[in-house]
This record gives structure tokens, sequence and C-alpha cells, in this order.
């Protein structure tokens, strides 16, 4: 279950419902989908074949399509690092760079753990720690990065308005306190 971390106060907001006010208050979806219902082949596998991407999207489904209809998103991906990926730090300096979208960014994380780091109107940046089920929708136009945690594991379902996906546009600012 999602934890937030807000960096100038260094308070944690843990708990379904606390978790899921605070983001609402920031404009932020969250939800929760089950994740027992993997296979137990697609548990902790973070090394995903095409197959294996799409028999997740197959497990998720309805879900998707939920989400989908309440949101106007048309495409949907899976997108799998670890240690094992190719270039995977070089991925995470381009993440890692505080940016905004012309679209919601949406994850639904399916394994491991990532972290949101999202400036706030008036808290300024915090962290989402985000694990397995925890699906979170940053607003268009809203400053964020997206990282790993210390695992450096992440399957996450990507769902987008734009069928050729998110477009990063840079935004000149760091996170006001160090993670």
């Amino acid at each position: 279950m999602a934890q937030i971390r807000i960096r100038n106060t260094q308070e944690i907001i843990s708990g379904e419902e606390a978790v899921g006010q605070f983001l609402k208050e920031q404009g932020v979806l969250y939800e929760h989908w089950d994740t027992s219902k993997l296979p137990e082949a697609l548990r902790e596998n973070f090394s995903l074949t095409d197959e294996q991407k799409d028999e997740l999207l197959q497990v998720f489904d309805e879900d998707i399509r939920s989400l989908a209809e309440r949101n106007g998103y048309v495409k949907w991906d899976v997108i799998s690092l670890s240690d094992s990926t190719p270039n995977l730090d070089e991925l995470l300096k381009k993440f890692e760079q505080v940016h905004i979208h012309s679209e919601d960014e949406v994850r639904a994380i399916a394994g491991g753990h990532g972290i949101f780091v999202i400036k706030g109107e008036e808290v300024g940046f915090f962290d989402v720690e985000l694990e397995a089920g925890d699906v979170i929708s940053v607003p268009v136009n809203t400053q964020h990065f997206f990282t790993l945690m210390e695992d450096r594991k992440v399957v996450a379902i990507r769902l987008f308005i734009d069928p050729s996906g998110w477009v990063a546009i840079p935004v000149d600012e760091e996170p006001t306190a160090a993670k």
C-alpha cells in the first residue's frame, strides 16, 4: 500500500484511506487493484516476455477498461524495470528529471516498487511510495518525476490518452529536500 512523505516537513502519511484523501486533495487519482489474481509466473518477475506482458494486461483487463472508460485512456502497455534492464541507469536519469505532461501520467504497479515525486500546490514536493496494486494518475501539467526504490524493480501498466504516449516537458526546478 502506498505511503507518502512530504519533503518539507518529513510528515509520513500511510494507510489506504489517509493516502487516498491526501492525494485527492492534491488532484491525484489513487486506487488499489487486487494483485492476488496474478498467476505465480507473473509475481515478482521483472524480466517479462511480450507474451507475459500480454497475459498481465489480460489479468487486469477489467480494471484497466474501467479506469480507461472513466478517464479517456485509449492505449495501455507494460513496462518492466530491474537491474537486468539494459541501460537502466540511463533510463533512471531521464525519469528523475522534474517534468510535466500534456496528459495524465498513469501507472498501475503490478510488481515491485516505485516512487512518484510530485509537486503539490501548497505542500511542495512529496514522495508517493508505490507497491504492487497501487494505481496513480498524476494530472496534466503537474510537476513530477518517477524513480525506483532501493530494490530497483518494478512492473507497471501505463495508460495513455494519446496513443503515441507521453512527452515529458522539462521543468527547471528541483525537489526541495533530499530523498
